[in-house]
């Protein structure tokens, strides 16, 4: 398929016209990110070949992701991924690790393009971060709430758990590994209700936004807590409102978007694959 062929209908279908996104603090490397990504923050950020004959989807471009696509030894690849860094906690720092140059300059060698979208992907849809997550842990949607960028990123579910606990067993069942529990409030789920945001969710805004519904219980990524920064704030209003808070990761709450995707591209004729990469387990804090 025609790279630029693709392109356009990642762009049409997601509407990127009608978004936003901010990596201004960023400095990417000029020599292989596109200057239309500079600008946007979305999209094809490595443009690399003409031809797409293969479609790999991931959460982070990490190096262990670029990687394990340079060990296939292929070309006219495109690597799609949600975010255009890579993530790690790190005390008092940014979490987002910049591109490798060295493994920017061997896609280049190899035809392997990247694109990238990553408010657009977070935007409430058939294939959106909390909506897939919500679907993997087997929660109906019977709402949505927390706005980003204008749009809305957060499900509002349903489900038959009745407890804080047992919904905890569904979390890590489904993304394989311990989740982290904050116990502020009641055990019992109130009226079968759950506030889901996936990724980075632990915010002060979601957080009275959660308490004005009415809701206990909420299911995101993130939950890290320390002496700085918002999850200060975060923490403090779900500690007032009695909100109980399950964090997975940020990584594991986001993949299921990222698997969903390879459906999308296996619709435009092209051969798709997930590619998983590792939960930084120090997101819950």
């Amino acid at each position: 398929m025609k790279a630029q062929e693709l392109y356009q209908k990642l762009e049409k279908d997601f509407k990127l016209n009608e978004c936003q996104d901010d990596w201004r603090n960023v400095e990417f490397d000029a020599e292989f990110v596109t200057e239309n990504f500079r600008k946007r923050y979305m999209g094809i950020l490595a443009d690399n070949a003409e031809e797409i004959g293969k479609v790999y989807t991931a959460v982070f471009p990490s190096e262990k992701v670029m990687q394990n696509i340079l060990e296939k030894n292929e070309q006219n690849i495109l690597l799609f991924t949600h975010h255009p860094l890579d993530w790690k906690i790190k005390d008092g720092q940014s979490p987002f690790i910049n591109l490798n140059s060295d493994l920017l300059k061997k896609f280049k060698e190899n035809k392997t393009s990247i694109y990238t979208l990553h408010t657009p992907l977070d935007r409430n849809g058939e294939y959106s971060t909390s909506v897939n997550f919500a679907k993997a842990l087997g929660i109906r949607q019977v709402g949505e709430f927390a706005e980003y960028f204008g749009f809305l990123s957060g499900v509002i579910g349903k489900t038959d758990c009745n407890n804080i606990s047992e919904m905890a067993e569904v979390f890590k069942k489904e993304i394989g590994h311990n989740v982290k529990i904050w116990n502020y409030g009641t055990d019992e789920i109130r009226d079968g209700k759950v506030a889901i945001v996936a990724g980075g969710g632990c915010d002060a805004e979601i957080l009275s936004e959660i308490s004005q519904l009415g809701i206990n219980t909420f299911l995101t990524g993130v939950t890290f807590h320390n002496n700085y920064g918002p999850s200060i704030e975060a923490h403090k209003i779900a500690k007032e409102n009695k909100i109980n808070m399950i964090g997975g990761t940020h990584y594991s709450t986001e993949k299921f978007a990222c698997i969903k995707m390879v459906e999308y591209f296996e619709k435009t004729g092209n051969y798709g694959e997930f590619i998983s990469g590792n939960p930084d387990m120090r997101d819950l804090g």
